[in-house]
């Protein structure tokens, strides 16, 4: 199944380069609907110029923003070197900590397969 998501341009810049291979995202319905082998295509936004394709490997449920970052590498997010603090701030400016509570959070592990 195809799903289509924006994605600003500094997290598209990184998975296109193939640094970032896991992308958060709060777990709510649009992405429960995601299943391992689905093809996700992201849309460059706000300018909606520019897509790539990536295949999901995994996904992997979690209560928290902090909960997930203290599993998975900093590194699988293309953000080696940040604190456990910049990661939550930097989260918390897209999703609100209501969102999260409600929705509960996914890391989606992710294999690039084409760009534009």
């Amino acid at each position: 199944m195809l799903h289509k998501m924006g994605l600003s341009e500094e997290p598209f810049q990184s998975i296109k380069s193939g640094k970032k291979i896991v992308e958060v995202r709060l777990n709510d319905d649009k992405r429960r609907k995601i299943e391992v082998g689905d093809t996700i295509e992201f849309l460059k936004v706000p300018e909606e110029k520019g897509t790539l394709t990536a295949k999901v490997l995994q996904l992997r449920t979690y209560d928290t923003f902090l909960s997930m970052y203290k599993d998975i590498p900093f590194s699988d997010f293309d953000c080696e070197g940040w604190t456990m603090e910049e990661m939550i701030k930097g989260t918390y400016e897209i999703y609100t900590p209501e969102q999260e509570e409600k929705w509960g959070t996914l890391a989606i592990t992710l294999e690039k397969i084409t760009l534009d």
